[in-house]
């Protein structure tokens, strides 16, 4: 569970949080058909070899999904 707040003081703005997943691929299909008009998450491979979802809001505060990926 995650508790996030908007009150002053609980954090600074462009903070962020790491949350590691499993069927990646899955929750972002999921995240896609909800055809959200402000917010399109991709799903990005990175060179250290995770699967990310990055989620933001208007206060830079990010929620980041990943996946270890099975390559060597």
């Amino acid at each position: 569970m995650i508790h996030l707040t908007e009150h002053h003081g609980d954090s600074t703005p462009g903070s962020a949080i790491r949350v590691e997943i499993q069927n990646i691929e899955e929750f972002h299909k999921e995240l896609a058909s909800k055809n959200y008009a402000y917010a399109r998450p991709g799903l990005e491979e990175t060179p250290w070899k995770t699967r990310e979802i990055r989620v933001g809001d208007p206060f830079h505060n990010h929620l980041l999904f990943y996946e270890f990926t099975n390559e060597s």
